[in-house]
């Protein structure tokens, strides 16, 4: 025995000596021959390097005074055998302080003891951890860990730090006659059952899935859902996020979402005003156009006073379209999609009176027919006023029962919060779209009926190509809409605003614009030669007969 007196003992039971063993049969198959008190005893080099490390650190942590200030570690070393009955026998000498052994009494004068480390085989430890148990004493240590052997088929045998075998091994026993003979016998092989790989843990943004048939142990680590995290290690269920926050990207805590809508300094709307201011100046100056040259026969053919009304209807249209951008308030989403619709429907419905009196012109010829009290001037006007005054009803009844209203979008974006305008009721929004698309199928009809009309100042061909634009675009929105979220609805509908707006204008005003236009720079052209030739005629004069011009013709 070793030992270094100080404070506190630390016992150490480690296989420093083996006793010899004659040439038997199998012997060879032990790395280290087993024990045996009658034999001669020989120490064991290599694992002398666990005595020297113990050793040589107890003396550099006793030292060192920042480490254990005021205290010094001892040691006692024992030899550990693997006969249990011999090396339990000297740990109640090590816990009683004498050779002799005396449980539950401690003759040890200094030093206390604290710790043991040892135990050469997992019985031996089982053994020693019962026994120490008792006494209340920590960090025993096997070493049997990597540890590894071949059996008698010639496998390796692997233990791990669990002690868990991982390929079977041979069992011999020892036979001792007498000093001079003894045997190694085979016994058998020991296959243990094989032991579960376990799963050493899930991170924190996975949850744990048991596997059928195995351990609960053994499991496989599944990321949590869209949505939803794990903040700690080996979760059982990953929770959703609060409707205002969500998962970062490692999916183990939430994040605030960023509250978001369709700005005006936004780059979308940014590009809807630009667009939709620069279409109602255009329409703006188409009118003004038509104002300009009021007169003219190709304005004066349809009903001018209508294509007034069209005209800023249309620029009105366009500006509605700056309703959807901003944020939204009480205020715009009750006038979002109402002023829209009755604006739109006073454009439609203009469209339609004046495809009604075309048609009428044209059908109407005969001087007693009842028919011709349709051409009368107030008829268009209450074509309008009419269809319109309907879809202003319609949009009173949904402010009345359901109206718009602002609303949070939580679902649509992942990590954002979109203010956006509920429509309060479907089914009203809907009935206000039906009702125009209905205005323009009927616009389009009649249209189409009197496109081979005279062609003189007919406009049958240029409404029934601008209703086909309308009609297309917004049979398009529908289910474009619907499967539409956030900011994208919004978008949507901007579009098909500006787009059948645009459609109107363009097959409608801007031919006849250009015609207008071109027609009074060349009037005016031919004006400026007329009063050229005018001027010129009244300064030349007629030479008299007995006179000739000089060469300058002055």
């Amino acid at each position: 025995m070793r030992y270094m007196t100080a404070d506190v003992d630390i016992g150490f039971f480690l296989p420093l000596q083996s006793p010899e063993v004659s040439n038997v049969t199998g012997a060879e198959r032990f790395q280290r021959p087993p024990d045996k008190a009658c034999r001669d005893y020989r120490y064991i080099e290599k694992n002398y390097q666990q005595l020297y490390m113990a050793s040589f650190t107890l003396h550099d942590i006793n030292s060192d005074p920042n480490l254990l200030p005021n205290i010094s570690l001892g040691y006692r070393v024992y030899n550990s055998y693997s006969s249990e009955e011999r090396t339990l026998e000297h740990y109640l000498w090590w816990l009683s302080g004498t050779y002799q052994p005396l449980p539950n009494y401690n003759c040890r004068k200094p030093g206390k003891i604290v710790a043991a480390i040892g135990g050469a085989t997992s019985a031996l430890s089982v053994q020693m951890g019962t026994l120490l148990d008792l006494y209340h004493l920590p960090q025993l240590h096997s070493y049997l860990k990597n540890t590894k052997f071949k059996n008698i088929v010639g496998e390796q045998v692997f233990v791990d730090d669990n002690r868990r075998t991982e390929a079977q091994y041979a069992i011999m026993n020892y036979v001792y006659f007498d000093y001079e003979n003894d045997h190694l016998l085979y016994v058998g092989d020991f296959i243990p059952e094989a032991q579960p790989v376990c799963t050493a843990s899930c991170p924190a943004g996975f949850r744990k899935l048991p596997l059928e048939g195995k351990p609960p142990c053994c499991f496989s680590c599944s990321p949590c859902s869209e949505g939803e995290i794990s903040s700690h290690m080996d979760a059982e269920q990953c929770k959703k996020c609060p409707e205002d926050e969500y998962p970062n990207e490692q999916r183990d805590r939430c994040l605030p979402k960023i509250v978001t809508f369709l700005d005006v300094n936004d780059p979308w709307g940014k590009a809807v005003t630009a667009v939709a201011l620069s279409l109602s100046l255009l329409t703006a100056l188409v009118l003004w156009v038509f104002v300009k040259f009021q007169d003219t026969p190709i304005v004066q053919a349809n009903n001018r006073n209508l294509s007034y009304l069209l005209l800023t209807s249309l620029s009105s249209c366009f500006l509605c379209s700056l309703l959807f951008v901003g944020r939204p308030t009480t205020a715009s989403c009750l006038f979002r999609q109402t002023v829209f619709a009755v604006v739109f429907t006073v454009a439609v419905s203009s469209i339609l009176a004046k495809t009604i009196i075309v048609v009428l012109a044209f059908r109407v010829t005969g001087p007693g027919s009842r028919m011709r009290i349709f051409l009368q001037p107030r008829v268009p006007y209450c074509v309008v006023l009419i269809c319109s005054g309907i879809q202003g009803l319609i949009c009173a009844i949904w402010l009345g029962t359901s109206p718009p209203f602002p609303e949070a979008d939580t679902h649509s974006e992942s990590r954002y919060i979109i203010l956006t305008c509920n429509e309060g009721s479907a089914f009203a929004f809907y009935c206000v779209l039906g009702y125009m698309g209905f205005l323009a199928l009927g616009s389009f009809t009649i249209a189409f009926l009197a496109r081979n009309l005279p062609d003189a100042f007919n406009e049958a061909k240029f409404i029934t190509f601008s209703m086909l634009v309308f009609c297309s675009v917004w049979i398009s929105f529908l289910p474009t809409y619907q499967s539409s979220r956030g900011k994208a609805v919004m978008i949507v509908e901007i579009f098909s605003i500006l787009a059948s707006s645009a459609g109107l204008l363009g097959c409608i005003f801007i031919p006849k614009c250009l015609v207008i236009l071109l027609t009074s720079w060349e009037n005016t052209i031919k004006q400026n030669k007329n009063q050229r030739s005018s001027r010129n005629a009244d300064q030349c004069k007629k030479r008299p007969e007995d006179e000739y011009p000089n060469e300058q013709r002055d």
